[in-house]
C-alpha cells in the first residue's frame, strides 16, 4: 500500500471571504491583494506551512508575487504549487501558470516546508506584488477583535465535546481562535467551532474562546460554557492495545504464507485485529466477485479446496463444501482464537479506482454499502465458474467488520483512480452510511461491527480527502500508514519507516511517523483512536554511493527483490547480514538500515519494532497496525517484538 510520489496539482477555488478570515470588513479595510500565512503541522525539527493569496479587489490579476522571511536557525526544504529562489533567510515565491490569473474573489495556495533549531517562529516581513501581505499599508494594526460570543455545546462523546460561538469581528480580520480550558489553551480553530479532543470519559470540563487577527491582537474571553464527556463503551477493540495485521488473498501463491501460518507462528494468538486484503469495488460503486486476474479472486477467496496439510486443524476441504479456500481457513482460526476479530479490507491501492463512484450521492452510498454488507457480513458469495461453493450465507459470520481502503480519497493514488474534489465530504457521509448500516444490522444479529480504515501518512492527502473531526465520529479506529516514505522511485537512498524526522533527511518530502500522526491528532483526531501502521517489509536501492554508510545517497535505481524491485520481506532481508551487510542505526529519530557499498536496504527488525511501539506508546496512541503479516519469519520473529513491546 504504498505512498506514490506527491504530485503538485492546479488547484484554483473562489473562497468565501470567510474562509480567509476577511469577513464582514469595514469600508476602509484592505482591498487589494493579501496573502495569509497558515502552519498546517508541526513537529519538533521542522513544520509546514502554507500561504493563501485572495484577490480582493474589484478586477482580475494575472500573476503574485509573495516575499518573507525565515528566522535565523530556519531552512526551507520544499514549496511546491509556486516557483521560488531563496537568497539567505528571504524567501521569493511567484505563481505558475495555472494559478496566477485570479479574478476577484478567488484565491490561490502554495505550501512549503521548513527544517529549523531552537524555538519556533512564523515567517516575518510578508509582501504580496511589493505590497503588505494584509492589504493595507505598512502601519502596525493594534486594534483586537470584539470577544466571541457565548459558546455551545453541539455534540459530546466519551472523549470529545463539540462547541460552535457567534464569531467575532475585527477592523482587518480574525484570523482563527483559541479554546481556553482549566490548563491553558486546549486547542485553535480556524472557524467559528471546534472539537476538543482527548478528554477523560464521564467527565465535566469547562471553556471560553477568544479570538486573534493577523497582527497576533487578542481578544476578551468569551463566556464560558460547560460540557461533560459521555461514559464511553461500544469499542469492541482493547483501545491502546490494538494489534492489527493484514492477511493477503495471494500470499497462498509464490510465498506460500496460508492462513494456518498465523497458527503455527504465533501470530493469530497475539493480534486483536485481523484484515482481509483485498475485496474490490466496480465501476458502479459495488462490491463483487469474480475468479479474473486483476479483477478479483474468488478461487484463492472461497473455492480453492484445501489438502490436510494446509488447513488449520488439519481436516482436508472436501468438493461441496459451501466455503472452502481462505474464507473458511478464517472461520477455523475464530474458532480456535474467539477473541480474534476479522475484518474484510477494501480497496487498496490496486482496486480504489472506484471508490469515489460509490461515495459520490446518497443513493450510489446506500447501494455501496448494502453490496459490501451482503457479500462480506451477511455472507451472500456467488457461485462462479461451476464450483459448487458460495450462495446465500455460505459466508456468514466470518467477518467483524469493514476496513475502507480508499486511496486516497481527494487526491493521486494508483494511475488511472477516478478523483473528485467532493470525495473529502463523500468520505464522511460514506463512514456514516457504512456506521448506519451496520449498527442496524447488529441491532438485529446481536454484534457489534468494527468499522476502520487505512488512512494515509502525508498531511496534503488528509487535508484534501478527509474531514477529520466527522471521519472520527463513525470509524471504530484508524489504521494511520507509517512506511513508504520513501521507495525506489525516488533516486536517493532514504527511510522509510522512520520515527522521526532524521537530520539531513533530502525529502524531497518530509515524513515521518511523528509527522503522520501529527497530522491526524492535530486536526482533531484524538490519539487513542489512532493506530500506528509498521512495515513487515523493507524498501532498497542499488548503485548507491559508499559514502554515509549508504543513507541519503544517489543510487542507479531499486533494489533486485524476489517479486518486485526495491522491495522485500523481512524474513528474507535479515539474512543479507550473513552476507556481508552491515546494520547501522539512527537512535535518534528511530530507523535503520543495511549497507554493503553498493546495495541500501531499509530495515526495520525487533529492535526497531520495539522501538517505535514504544514511542507510540509514550503518544498515547491505539496500537499498531502491520502490513504485512506475510513478511514475518516462520516462528513470528516481528510480531513477537511488537506484542511484548504493546503489553
Amino acid at each position: 500500500m504504498p505512498i506514490r510520489r506527491w504530485r503538485a496539482t492546479a488547484m484554483l477555488t473562489a473562497l468565501l471571504l470567510t474562509l480567509v478570515g476577511l469577513a464582514a470588513l469595514p469600508a476602509h479595510a484592505a482591498t487589494g491583494v493579501t496573502a495569509k500565512f497558515t502552519k498546517t503541522s508541526g513537529w519538533e525539527t521542522g513544520y509546514e506551512g502554507r500561504f493563501t493569496v485572495t484577490n480582493n479587489g474589484p478586477a482580475s490579476i494575472t500573476g503574485w508575487t509573495v516575499e518573507f522571511d525565515l528566522p535565523s536557525g530556519q531552512r526551507l526544504g520544499s514549496l511546491w504549487e509556486a516557483t521560488h529562489t531563496v537568497s539567505g533567510q528571504h524567501v521569493t515565491a511567484k505563481s505558475q501558470s495555472w494559478n496566477g490569473n485570479l479574478a476577484a474573489g478567488q484565491s490561490a495556495s502554495f505550501g512549503f516546508g521548513v527544517q529549523f533549531t531552537g524555538a519556533y517562529a512564523d515567517p516575518s516581513g510578508c509582501k504580496v506584488n511589493g505590497a503588505s501581505c494584509d492589504g493595507g499599508s505598512s502601519e502596525p494594526d493594534t486594534q483586537a477583535p470584539t470577544a466571541p460570543g457565548q459558546p455551545t455545546v453541539t455534540s459530546v462523546s466519551s472523549s470529545t465535546i463539540s462547541l460552535s460561538w457567534p464569531a467575532s469581528t475585527d477592523n482587518v480580520g480574525v484570523t482563527g481562535y483559541e479554546v481556553l480550558g482549566a490548563g491553558g489553551v486546549v486547542t485553535t480553530a480556524t472557524g467559528a467551532s471546534v472539537t476538543v479532543t482527548g478528554l477523560a470519559a464521564d467527565t465535566s470540563y469547562s471553556f471560553t474562546v477568544r479570538a486573534k487577527d493577523a497582527a497576533g491582537n487578542t481578544s476578551a474571553a468569551s463566556p464560558s460554557v460547560s460540557g461533560k464527556t459521555s461514559t464511553g463503551g461500544g469499542d469492541p477493540g482493547p483501545a491502546g492495545n490494538r494489534k492489527v495485521g493484514y492477511y493477503t488473498q495471494w500470499s497462498v501463491y509464490d510465498r506460500a504464507y496460508h492462513v494456518k501460518n498465523l497458527d503455527t507462528s504465533g501470530t493469530a494468538a497475539r493480534l486483536t485485529h485481523l484484515n482481509y486484503a483485498f475485496g474490490n469495488v466496480n465501476a458502479e460503486g459495488k462490491c463483487f466477485q469474480v475468479n479474473q486476474a486483476g479483477q478479483g479472486d474468488s478461487w484463492a477467496d472461497y473455492q480453492r479446496r484445501l489438502p490436510a496439510e494446509q488447513a488449520i486443524d488439519g481436516v482436508a476441504d472436501v468438493y461441496n463444501q459451501p466455503v472452502a479456500g481462505n474464507l473458511n481457513q478464517l472461520k477455523k482460526l475464530k474458532a480456535k482464537y474467539p477473541n480474534l476479530r476479522v475484518l474484510i479490507s477494501l480497496g487498496g491501492w490496486t482496486w480504489s479506482k472506484y471508490f469515489s463512484n460509490a461515495a459520490l450521492t446518497d443513493a450510489s452510498r446506500k447501494a455501496h454499502v448494502s453490496s459490501c454488507i451482503d457479500m462480506w457480513i451477511k455472507g451472500n458469495l456467488p457461485v462462479i465458474g461451476g464450483d459448487p461453493q458460495g450462495g446465500p450465507g455460505s459466508g456468514a459470520g466470518i467477518f467483524d467488520g469493514i476496513d475502507i481502503d480508499w486511496e486516497w480519497p481527494g487526491s493521486e493514488g494508483n494511475t488511472g483512480n477516478i478523483v473528485r474534489p467532493e470525495d473529502k465530504r463523500n468520505f464522511s457521509l460514506l463512514a456514516a452510511e457504512y456506521r448506519a448500516q451496520l449498527d442496524a444490522l447488529g441491532a438485529s444479529t446481536g454484534k457489534k461491527y468494527d468499522l476502520t480504515a487505512f488512512l494515509p501518512a502525508d498531511p496534503r492527502k488528509v487535508d484534501s480527502g478527509f474531514e477529520v473531526g466527522e471521519v472520527v465520529k463513525n470509524l471504530t479506529f484508524g489504521n494511520v500508514q507509517g512506511y513508504d516514505f520513501h521507495g525506489g522511485w525516488e533516486n536517493r537512498s532514504n527511510q522509510q519507516s522512520s520515527v522521526k524526522l532524521p537530520a539531513g533527511d533530502p525529502g524531497p518530502i518530509a515524513y515521518s511517523d511523528e509527522i503522520a500522526v501529527d497530522a491526524w491528532t492535530s486536526r482533531g483526531a484524538p490519539a487513542k483512536w489512532v493506530v500506528l501502521g509498521v512495515p513487515f517489509y523493507s524498501r532498497g536501492w542499488t548503485g548507491v554511493t559508499n559514502a554515509n554508510n549508504g543513507l541519503f545517497q544517489t543510487a542507479t535505481g531499486p533494489a533486485p527483490g524476489s517479486f518486485e524491485p526495491g522491495i522485500e520481506d523481512y524474513k528474507k532481508v535479515k539474512n543479507l547480514i550473513a552476507s556481508g551487510y552491515t546494520v547501522h542505526r539512527d537512535t535518534t529519530a528511530g530507523h535503520a538500515w543495511l549497507f554493503n557499498g553498493s546495495t541500501f536496504w531499509t530495515f526495520d527488525d525487533p529492535t526497531e519494532i520495539t522501538r517505535k511501539v514504544n514511542w507510540a506508546k509514550s503518544k498515547g496512541l491505539g496500537g499498531a497496525m502491520i502490513w504485512s503479516l506475510d513478511g514475518d519469519t516462520a516462528d513470528g520473529e516481528l510480531i513477537k517484538a511488537l506484542a511484548t513491546a504493546l503489553g
